[in-house]
């Protein structure tokens, strides 16, 4: 599955709509972000039930800002919603492939009750 881009109008839709979203926050001038750019891309191909997009950090600025990007690339894994995984730096493609593994084990009624007993002490 080739990579998506998304945008700010297309961010809430694309996260609310998949089970699993992984976003590589990139720029055009990062050599970092060009070299992972193709195992980013690679990977996506083994993986069709997965949404692998793409937000361009110049383009996205305010998309940027909301997740604190401070350093690229970063990637950021989203399931049912839930931020699981967020890392700034180039991950290799056995890495990636090991992130995405991790990501489909966790339990994620486990993970919506924790988040529902934290907004209830808050």
């Amino acid at each position: 599955m080739a990579t998506e881009e998304l945008t700010s109008q297309t961010f809430e839709e694309t996260i609310t709509q998949n089970d699993i979203v992984i976003i590589d926050f990139w720029a055009p001038w990062c050599g970092p972000c060009r070299s992972f750019a193709p195992i980013y891309e690679k990977v996506s191909e083994n993986h069709a039930d997965i949404v692998f997009a793409k937000v361009n950090t110049e383009d996205e600025q305010e998309l940027s800002a909301h997740f604190q990007i401070r350093s690229i690339p970063t990637l950021m894994i989203f399931r049912e919603q839930v931020v699981l995984f967020a890392q700034p730096g180039m991950l290799s493609e056995g890495q990636l492939e090991q992130v995405i593994a991790q990501v489909r084990t966790i339990d994620m009624a486990k993970v919506h009750a924790d988040i529902a007993a934290q907004e209830e002490q808050q």
